[in-house]
């Protein structure tokens, strides 16, 4: 019983001396930067231009997170994945956040074993086609031959649409979202379908956009976010908080032109947000100015949206639900207190 004992102890020992498993923030810090899953072909959302620089929605959100936690946006990696590669190479470590216009689902949540965080653009799934074959609703799509993503939402909920309609489709699967375009625009299939985001992203880069129509009905709902996995609750804090933080930035009215004016506000709010009145940024286990540094090299939500897909741009998207809650829409961050 003696020895028993002795060897508990040792191991009791051992077990103190033993560092613990890094969370997923200091496993990011040590490495020096943050590494991200984009999708890579989706203009406006995430994909780099003819420089090699990324950009998109989904692109500045990842480095808001950057920002909020090394003080530096540009500290990341951007790793583009398939819809098929996406969620295990989250779940194998090999990326520490998925920004990568993916839907929350219950699935994806429990047997999948990820977390989504705040919602960053609220989207639904439609159909594009071409102009000249004149179809003006999805309705009129009986037997077409429709260009689909396989291991998504997408295929799951064009399966429905067509089903439910007594309606019989051929589907044309492609795992590499740049070759399920060229195809389509190939003319190997009648019809694209996901997200209206990423139809309009893919119809702006056509050879000729013009020559092509999203058609009115939107089939699903499709809350796309950034995606961590179970089982880091501050790590998901911070992501979360993150995304909260852009929306909010612009509910107050900050953007990366007036924030270092906005640190003289004396709103007690804007104090709170911006770290001048210190208690945020530990809560997260981050610097005070985690936020300030979000705004000032990213921008607000509006800005992102703005500058990637709003009216603007070749997307030419309204803000719709996208709009914040105090002109319509579904973006509403939690209290900052």
């Amino acid at each position: 019983m003696k020895r028993i004992r002795i060897f508990v102890v040792l191991l009791a020992v051992l077990a103190l001396a033993l560092p613990a498993n890094a969370g997923t923030l200091d496993e990011v810090k040590a490495r020096g930067y943050l590494i991200a899953g984009v999708n890579g072909s989706v203009f406006g959302f995430s994909m780099p231009d003819e420089k090699g620089v990324w950009k998109g929605l989904d692109v500045d959100t990842a480095r808001a997170i950057a920002a909020a936690v090394f003080g530096d946006a540009n500290k990341i990696k951007f790793v583009p994945l398939t819809a098929v590669q996406r969620l295990p190479a989250l779940q194998s470590k090999e990326i520490d956040v998925l920004c990568r216009n993916t839907t929350q689902t219950l699935t994806r949540e429990t047997t999948n074993g990820l977390n989504f965080v705040h919602v960053n653009f609220y989207d639904g799934q439609g159909f594009m086609v071409p102009k000249k074959l004149g179809v003006k609703s999805a309705k009129e799509l009986d037997g077409a031959t429709v260009c689909v993503l396989p291991g998504t939402t997408t295929e799951l909920n064009a399966a429905d649409f067509f089903r439910k309609n007594n309606m019989q489709w051929k589907p044309v699967v492609i795992e590499q979202a740049a070759e399920l375009n060229k195809a389509f625009f190939a003319g190997r299939c009648d019809v694209l379908t996901s997200d209206v985001s990423q139809l309009a992203g893919h119809r702006a880069v056509a050879p000729d956009p013009n020559e092509y129509v999203i058609l009115p009905e939107v089939i699903s709902k499709e809350p796309l976010a950034p995606v961590v996995r179970h089982g880091d609750d501050q790590w998901y804090d911070i992501v979360n908080w993150t995304v909260m933080a852009l929306i909010q930035a612009e509910e107050f009215g900050i953007t990366s032109q007036n924030v270092d004016e906005m640190l003289k506000s004396n709103d007690p709010e804007i104090q709170r947000f911006l770290g001048v009145t210190p208690g945020m940024g530990a809560a997260l286990g981050l610097d005070e100015k985690w936020a300030y540094n979000i705004i000032k090299q990213v921008g607000n939500y509006g800005e992102i949206f703005e500058r990637n897909v709003g009216p603007n741009t070749p997307l030419a998207m309204e803000r719709g639900l996208n709009a914040l809650w105090t002109q319509g829409g579904l973006m509403y961050a939690a209290p900052f207190r």
